[in-house]
């Protein structure tokens, strides 16, 4: 007499199916999950512009002219704020790059230009940003860098 054993389990392929329903998932929410990142460095790119716009604006008010480099806003070695650095945004905006991007801070003509550039286009950002004293926020859609003659933000 034979005895029939019941298997437990899953077959293999059952386990095949419910491998490639997985794949399809990830395949479908892999690149949303991308351009959310993307979007978010964009976002936080323009936030960062937004600060410095703000602590520019202290530090003229307290040493009567503009910063012309993100050292200068930035936190001091040691010792107190000075218009070397005057503590004015965190040492990770200070050093230039932040989350994904790369921030530039240079002095003008009675104001100052900030650019904004992704550290990998691409992959860090899609977007270029300029501003300067006049706080309009530029964009360009490209690697090349966003100019005054670029298209305002909206």
């Amino acid at each position: 007499m034979l005895i029939r054993r019941r298997t437990r389990g899953f077959s293999l392929i059952e386990l095949l199916i419910v491998i490639t329903i997985i794949l399809i998932i990830i395949t479908i929410a892999v690149p949303k999950y991308q351009k959310t990142q993307i979007f978010m460095r964009e976002t936080a790119a323009i936030k960062a512009i937004q600060t410095i716009h703000q602590m520019e604006v202290q530090y003229q008010s307290q040493y009567g002219q503009y910063a012309t480099s993100l050292a200068e806003l930035g936190p001091p070695a040691s010792g107190a704020a000075s218009p070397a650095a005057a503590d004015l945004i965190g040492s990770d905006l200070s050093n230039g790059i932040k989350q994904g991007y790369k921030f530039t801070l240079t002095g003008a003509q009675g104001g100052y230009v900030i650019n904004a550039n992704p550290v990998a286009y691409g992959s860090d950002g899609n977007r270029t940003f300029f501003s300067d004293q006049t706080m309009v926020i530029r964009e360009n859609y490209g690697p090349e860098p966003a100019t005054a003659n670029s298209k305002p933000l909206r």
